[in-house]
């Protein structure tokens, strides 16, 4: 009989594909996903099955229809014959009565499956004197007997305790609360009726569950409306939003806090000098290759009034840390040079501006070359709607020379003063919240993270939950390196007291206690690995067969550690920006701190390399690898790191092809050989006809037929190539129609490397 596929018979059914994948599973049918095939004779026992339910349903509700139109004084007696003469008063001469079998040899374990193929077997009218006689109901889950008249007290006793529980309770507009995400034995309870009885009812609206399934939130409200509830769902239990209310501050709470700025710019624009200049500190001097490896952030205090500075990198690597430094700031500062123009990078930071919704400080830097244009700097940036105030516009342009340390107060007071026409204000007077702006591993003191006080004041033995992470306020350090113990709005510090290291751009908010603080932590990382379970199953069972019809995709995988978060998060954004169409990058796992042994077993399981920036692994993590050979790549500058992957990336590319002319012939004879075909008597005009090359027939201009070279000869003798000046004879594959005057052209396919 012909196969049929899970998903169509679904259809067919009006099933969902993965319940009805889940239902044959559960009948022991070999059965992986909605690609999969049955038999047909299965199919069409599924299908029986269905209509049965269906049916059943139907004259369940006609029944319940009747009854209700049934005056209430009359009571019908089923168990009474249709043509009984007896008086009313006289007993039946035979009693039933539903029991549970006293032996459980006698009564099998209720298989709804099974249950519904099989067929029902006829009730008997009368049975023996003092034996049972088994009789079957599939509309309800306990076996039925038949007893004579004469009953014992213990079946008296049966009786009224089976009376006195009614199977389903059906209480009209009566509130019922169901709980989250709750199974289909869990809501059987909180129905008040058995687990069975609520699977053929989630079975009649097309639904597959089986007792621990979880049931879905409108087949709950529609069963338990059904059944006469008034059904809700219980508030969330999630400590989020038990603990982590974040209330609207009143507006005289609310008082003048530092505004936070960002300098943005193109590489070697002069953004790190700039803010050398401003805080009076050699940074980039100690970087290597020049290139800001860490984000810090710093306060500089000008006419008794403080400003925070972000410091973010300007090579176009550390895109997303940019972004994230926007998300925090209140004022970003655009530098351009002036000997240089807008470049590429110069667009992407002025364009995280504007998503941010921020004011932008333009300035044009290095001023002090002979080159400088500031108005083409001026003119450019207009194309981007940062029009100057002196044409009209509304943005400021600061001309500056950060290595002369020439306009520095201007840039200065040019803050200060786009800071009282926002006003910005936050409420002192409350618990803290911030964002984490860094950190790392230290080998002595641990878990180290300098974040950003954004409301509230943060003090030294207060309990913060971040991100993921949690602890106590042990310690506190200000820019300079200071000891102190609260720290207010728009003020950065390192903190130290957390359980691990945070990854930047998370929240940090403090709670009243340690308990409250480790219960939101751990909520997060269970949610965080549910959603990466969910994401992996959902590529995993969505994309399988899509992959199958566009072929394999091929995957670089890469474990990448780094010293701190920020550069991890840098790198893992430039080297995923490498995958293309064909060759996907991934970074399988990222961290911060050193190469550590299970670092090297992850890369081994997964055949990936493993990628260190300003980090070392360690000896036994060494050893590991050399057993293993896994790859361990170590980097202190990341466009050596860059560089390499895509080198790595180009040779995991396919090669292109690319077609290459070696020779033409005109045909001046064509020979007829009986049991081969025809011959082309030809004469080779230039280059060469090799016997392995492919070629094209041309009439008149025009390609009529491409094919490849079944025989080549001179005189009688196979040859591998005939140059040019020499007659040949010819014979091809397929093509037979050859005339005289058509041009063979012979080619061949020359592989060509790609690149990126």
């Amino acid at each position: 009989m012909e196969k049929v596929r899970v998903y169509e018979l679904a259809k067919e059914l009006d099933v969902n594909s993965a319940d009805m994948v889940k239902m044959l599973q559960k009948l022991g049918l070999d059965v992986k996903n909605h690609m999969s095939a049955i038999d047909g004779a299965i199919a069409n026992q599924i299908r029986e099955r269905t209509r049965i339910l269906r049916e059943r349903k139907e004259s369940r509700a006609a029944a319940e229809a009747s009854e209700e139109t049934t005056p209430k004084d009359v009571t019908p007696q089923a168990t009474a014959p249709a043509k009984s003469t007896a008086p009313e008063t006289e007993e039946p001469e035979v009693a039933e009565v539903r029991v549970k079998p006293e032996s459980p040899k006698k009564k099998k374990s209720v298989d709804l499956d099974e249950e519904i193929v099989k067929p029902k077997k006829p009730l008997k009218k009368v049975a023996p004197k003092g034996k049972r006689i088994e009789l079957y109901d599939h509309d309800d889950d306990e076996i039925e007997y038949r007893l004579p008249k004469r009953r014992s007290r213990r079946s008296d006793t049966r009786k009224n305790k089976q009376q006195s529980q009614p199977t389903v309770a059906t209480p009209v507009h009566k509130k019922v609360i169901i709980p989250l995400e709750a199974t289909v034995k869990e809501l059987a309870a909180v129905l008040g009726i058995q687990a069975t009885v609520l699977i053929k009812k989630l079975m009649g609206l097309g639904i597959m569950a089986s007792l621990n399934q979880v049931v879905d939130p409108e087949a709950a409200i529609l069963v338990a409306e059904e059944l006469g509830f008034e059904a809700e769902f219980e508030k969330s239990k999630d400590p989020e939003e038990l603990y982590l209310q974040d209330p609207e501050d009143a507006p005289e709470s609310l008082k003048p806090r530092p505004p936070v700025v960002t300098i943005m710019g193109h590489v070697d624009h002069g953004k790190t000098t700039l803010l050398d200049a401003i805080r009076e500190s050699k940074v980039a001097a100690t970087e290597a290759g020049g290139i800001t490896q860490h984000i810090g952030a710093y306060q500089v205090k000008v006419r008794d009034q403080l400003i925070t500075f972000l410091d973010t990198p300007g090579h176009e690597a550390f895109t997303a840390m940019r972004a994230r430094g926007a998300q925090v700031t209140d004022i970003v500062v655009l530098v351009v040079a002036a000997d240089d123009g807008v470049m590429p990078q110069t667009v992407e930071a002025l364009n995280h501006a504007k998503a941010a919704n921020v004011p932008i400080i333009v300035a044009i830097n290095k001023m002090d070359k002979p080159t400088a244009n500031p108005d083409r700097i001026k003119q450019e940036l207009t194309e981007y709607n940062l029009i100057p105030e002196e044409w009209g516009g509304d943005t400021i342009y600061v001309p500056i020379s950060a290595l002369r340390k020439e306009g520095i107060d201007d840039i200065l007071e040019m803050i200060l003063l786009v800071a009282e026409m926002q006003e910005y204000k936050a409420n002192p007077d409350r618990q803290a919240r911030g964002v984490v702006i860094e950190s790392r591993l230290d080998r002595g003191m641990g878990p180290l993270a300098t974040v950003l006080i954004q409301k509230g004041t943060l003090r030294v033995g207060d309990v913060v939950v971040c991100g993921q992470t949690f602890g106590r306020i042990r310690a506190m350090t200000n820019y300079l390196g200071e000891r102190i113990k609260e720290a207010g709005p728009s003020t950065p510090v390192q903190v130290l007291g957390l359980n691990d290291a945070p990854s930047a751009g998370d929240s940090f908010a403090v709670v009243d206690d340690e308990k409250i603080a480790r219960t939101i932590a751990e909520s997060r990382i269970e949610k965080s690995r549910q959603e990466q379970l969910h994401r992996s199953s959902a590529l995993t069972l969505e994309d399988l067969y899509s992959r199958i019809k566009e072929g394999q995709v091929k995957n670089l995988n890469i474990v990448l550690k780094a010293d701190v978060d920020g550069s991890v998060e840098a790198l893992r954004t430039s080297l995923e920006r490498l995958s293309n169409d064909e060759v996907k990058v991934q970074v399988i796992h990222s961290g911060v701190g050193g190469i550590s042994e299970s670092d090297v077993m992850l890369a081994s399981a997964s055949n990936a390399i493993i990628i260190g920036f300003n980090v070392r692994p360690e000896p036994t993590a060494k050893r590991t690898a050399e057993r293993e050979k896994i790859d361990i790549r170590l980097y202190r500058i990341i466009y050596n790191a860059i560089d390499d992957v895509k080198a790595a990336i180009v040779g995991m590319l396919e090669p292109t092809y690319e077609e290459q002319v070696i020779g033409r012939a005109e045909v001046r004879q064509v020979i007829r050989v009986p049991k081969v075909g025809n011959i082309c008597g030809s004469y080779v005009t230039d280059g060469k006809i090799a016997r392995n090359a492919q070629v094209r027939v041309i009439r008149d201009n025009i390609v009529i037929q491409e094919d490849k070279i079944a025989s080549l000869r001179r005189f009688k003798d196979d040859v591998r190539e005939v140059d040019a000046g020499y007659e040949c004879g010819i014979g091809l594959e397929k093509f037979q129609d050859i005339k005289e005057g058509d041009i063979i052209e012979a080619f061949v396919m020359k592989e060509v490397a790609r690149s990126l």
